[in-house]
Protein backbone atom coordinates (compact mmCIF):
# COMPACT_ATOMS: atom_id res chain seq x y z
CA UNK A 1 0.00 0.00 0.00
CA UNK A 2 1.26 3.66 -0.97
CA UNK A 3 2.27 5.30 2.59
CA UNK A 4 0.83 8.27 3.74
CA UNK A 5 4.71 10.32 2.62
CA UNK A 6 4.50 8.96 -0.87
CA UNK A 7 0.89 10.12 -1.18
CA UNK A 8 1.89 13.69 0.47
CA UNK A 9 5.28 13.35 -1.84
CA UNK A 10 2.66 12.66 -5.04
CA UNK A 11 0.37 15.42 -3.84
CA UNK A 12 3.53 18.21 -4.02
CA UNK A 13 4.07 16.92 -7.62
CA UNK A 14 1.08 17.90 -8.99
CA UNK A 15 -0.47 20.66 -6.35
CA UNK A 16 0.99 24.08 -5.22
CA UNK A 17 -1.96 26.21 -4.32
CA UNK A 18 -1.74 26.78 -0.99
CA UNK A 19 -6.10 26.82 -0.59
CA UNK A 20 -6.42 23.43 -2.75
CA UNK A 21 -3.64 21.78 -0.13
CA UNK A 22 -5.64 22.69 2.86
CA UNK A 23 -8.66 21.51 1.03
CA UNK A 24 -6.91 18.17 0.67
CA UNK A 25 -5.59 18.24 4.18
CA UNK A 26 -9.22 19.12 5.77
CA UNK A 27 -10.49 16.07 3.46
CA UNK A 28 -7.53 13.80 4.71
CA UNK A 29 -8.46 14.59 8.71
CA UNK A 30 -12.44 14.36 7.84
CA UNK A 31 -11.51 10.95 6.32
CA UNK A 32 -9.11 9.64 8.91
CA UNK A 33 -11.83 10.42 11.57
CA UNK A 34 -14.62 8.58 9.68
CA UNK A 35 -12.23 5.51 8.81
CA UNK A 36 -11.53 5.65 12.59
CA UNK A 37 -15.71 5.52 13.18
CA UNK A 38 -16.55 2.74 10.85
CA UNK A 39 -13.62 0.69 12.01
CA UNK A 40 -11.82 0.76 8.48
CA UNK A 41 -8.33 1.22 7.16
CA UNK A 42 -7.23 4.80 8.58
CA UNK A 43 -4.27 5.44 6.45
CA UNK A 44 -6.31 3.97 2.98
CA UNK A 45 -9.06 6.72 3.80
CA UNK A 46 -6.88 9.63 4.56
CA UNK A 47 -4.91 9.19 1.70
CA UNK A 48 -8.08 8.98 -0.55
CA UNK A 49 -9.17 12.59 1.04
CA UNK A 50 -5.80 13.62 0.87
CA UNK A 51 -4.85 13.21 -3.37
CA UNK A 52 -8.89 13.18 -4.25
CA UNK A 53 -8.69 16.91 -6.30
CA UNK A 54 -4.23 15.57 -6.54
CA UNK A 55 -4.18 16.20 -10.41
CA UNK A 56 -6.85 18.97 -10.25
CA UNK A 57 -4.40 21.79 -10.60
CA UNK A 58 -2.19 20.82 -12.76
CA UNK A 59 -4.73 18.96 -14.99
CA UNK A 60 -8.12 20.04 -14.72
CA UNK A 61 -9.08 19.09 -17.89
CA UNK A 62 -8.26 15.66 -17.14
CA UNK A 63 -9.23 15.47 -13.70
CA UNK A 64 -9.60 12.83 -11.38
CA UNK A 65 -7.91 10.79 -14.36
CA UNK A 66 -4.41 11.49 -13.87
CA UNK A 67 -4.36 10.67 -10.20
CA UNK A 68 -6.45 7.86 -11.12
CA UNK A 69 -3.96 5.89 -13.74
CA UNK A 70 -1.24 6.85 -10.95
CA UNK A 71 -2.82 5.17 -7.89
CA UNK A 72 -3.63 2.20 -10.75
CA UNK A 73 0.28 1.97 -11.61
CA UNK A 74 0.57 1.88 -7.74
CA UNK A 75 -1.50 -0.91 -7.76
CA UNK A 76 -4.28 1.16 -5.19
CA UNK A 77 -7.63 0.37 -6.93
CA UNK A 78 -9.81 0.73 -3.86
CA UNK A 79 -8.58 4.47 -3.41
CA UNK A 80 -8.24 4.88 -7.09
CA UNK A 81 -11.90 4.13 -7.73
CA UNK A 82 -13.31 6.23 -4.64
CA UNK A 83 -11.53 9.14 -6.33
CA UNK A 84 -13.19 8.73 -9.51
CA UNK A 85 -16.57 8.32 -7.70
CA UNK A 86 -16.31 11.50 -5.76
CA UNK A 87 -18.66 13.63 -8.27
CA UNK A 88 -21.63 11.63 -8.91
CA UNK A 89 -22.17 13.44 -12.74
CA UNK A 90 -18.96 11.35 -13.79
CA UNK A 91 -21.87 8.27 -13.30
CA UNK A 92 -19.16 6.25 -11.59
CA UNK A 93 -20.74 3.37 -9.41
CA UNK A 94 -20.59 3.70 -5.54
CA UNK A 95 -19.29 0.31 -4.34
CA UNK A 96 -17.96 0.77 -1.22
CA UNK A 97 -18.19 2.86 2.14
CA UNK A 98 -14.82 4.51 1.28
CA UNK A 99 -16.44 5.82 -1.78
CA UNK A 100 -19.59 7.07 -0.33
CA UNK A 101 -17.59 8.82 2.73
CA UNK A 102 -15.55 10.34 0.00
CA UNK A 103 -18.53 11.81 -1.53
CA UNK A 104 -20.26 12.55 1.18
CA UNK A 105 -17.18 14.66 2.98
CA UNK A 106 -15.95 16.31 0.21
CA UNK A 107 -18.13 19.13 -0.85
CA UNK A 108 -19.53 19.72 2.67
CA UNK A 109 -16.14 19.99 4.14
CA UNK A 110 -15.35 22.69 1.82
CA UNK A 111 -19.00 24.23 2.63
CA UNK A 112 -18.29 24.46 6.50
CA UNK A 113 -14.65 25.46 6.17
CA UNK A 114 -16.24 28.59 3.66
CA UNK A 115 -18.81 29.06 6.77
CA UNK A 116 -16.15 29.33 9.25
CA UNK A 117 -14.00 32.34 6.98
CA UNK A 118 -17.20 34.35 7.03
CA UNK A 119 -17.39 34.28 11.05
CA UNK A 120 -15.22 36.72 13.06
CA UNK A 121 -14.20 33.33 15.42
CA UNK A 122 -14.14 30.99 12.82
CA UNK A 123 -15.01 27.35 13.26
CA UNK A 124 -14.66 27.97 17.24
CA UNK A 125 -18.60 28.42 17.76
CA UNK A 126 -19.66 27.63 14.44
CA UNK A 127 -23.38 25.33 14.91
CA UNK A 128 -24.56 22.58 12.43
CA UNK A 129 -28.06 24.91 12.25
CA UNK A 130 -25.63 27.99 11.18
CA UNK A 131 -24.17 25.41 8.12
CA UNK A 132 -27.61 24.43 7.11
CA UNK A 133 -28.60 27.84 7.11
CA UNK A 134 -26.22 28.70 4.97
CA UNK A 135 -26.45 25.44 2.85
CA UNK A 136 -29.84 26.66 1.69
CA UNK A 137 -28.52 30.38 0.65
CA UNK A 138 -27.80 29.51 -2.64
CA UNK A 139 -25.75 32.83 -2.78
CA UNK A 140 -23.57 31.49 -0.37
CA UNK A 141 -20.67 29.59 -1.75
CA UNK A 142 -22.47 29.50 -4.97
CA UNK A 143 -19.57 27.09 -6.53
CA UNK A 144 -20.57 24.38 -4.07
CA UNK A 145 -23.19 21.84 -5.83
CA UNK A 146 -25.90 21.48 -2.88
CA UNK A 147 -27.11 18.27 -4.47
CA UNK A 148 -23.51 16.71 -4.21
CA UNK A 149 -23.76 17.44 -0.62
CA UNK A 150 -27.25 15.66 -0.37
CA UNK A 151 -26.36 13.00 -3.25
CA UNK A 152 -23.35 12.33 -0.63
CA UNK A 153 -25.42 12.18 2.89
CA UNK A 154 -27.88 9.71 1.31
CA UNK A 155 -25.17 7.37 0.10
CA UNK A 156 -23.36 7.51 3.02
CA UNK A 157 -26.64 6.75 4.92
CA UNK A 158 -26.37 9.55 7.88
CA UNK A 159 -28.15 12.51 9.17
CA UNK A 160 -27.37 15.81 7.79
CA UNK A 161 -26.81 17.25 11.38
CA UNK A 162 -25.10 14.27 12.69
CA UNK A 163 -22.77 14.43 9.72
CA UNK A 164 -22.10 18.27 9.90
CA UNK A 165 -21.41 17.83 13.20
CA UNK A 166 -18.64 14.96 12.85
CA UNK A 167 -16.98 17.47 10.36
CA UNK A 168 -17.21 20.31 12.45
CA UNK A 169 -15.59 18.59 15.30
CA UNK A 170 -12.78 16.94 13.31
CA UNK A 171 -12.07 20.29 11.88
CA UNK A 172 -12.20 22.26 15.57
CA UNK A 173 -9.46 19.73 16.64
CA UNK A 174 -7.60 20.89 13.79
CA UNK A 175 -8.64 24.98 13.38
CA UNK A 176 -4.79 25.90 14.25
CA UNK A 177 -3.37 23.97 11.44
CA UNK A 178 -6.22 24.70 9.16
CA UNK A 179 -6.25 28.16 10.02
CA UNK A 180 -9.93 28.15 10.68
Amino acid sequence: MITRAQAKELLASLTKNQSLLRHMRTIELVMEAYAEKFGEDKEEWAIAGLLHDADYEAHPEKHPQVIVEKLMTLHEAKIAHAISAHYTKWNVPYETLLDKALLACDELTGFIVACCQVRPDGIAALEPKSVIKKLKDKGFAAKVERDEVYKGIELLGVDLTDHITFIIDVLRKNRQELGI
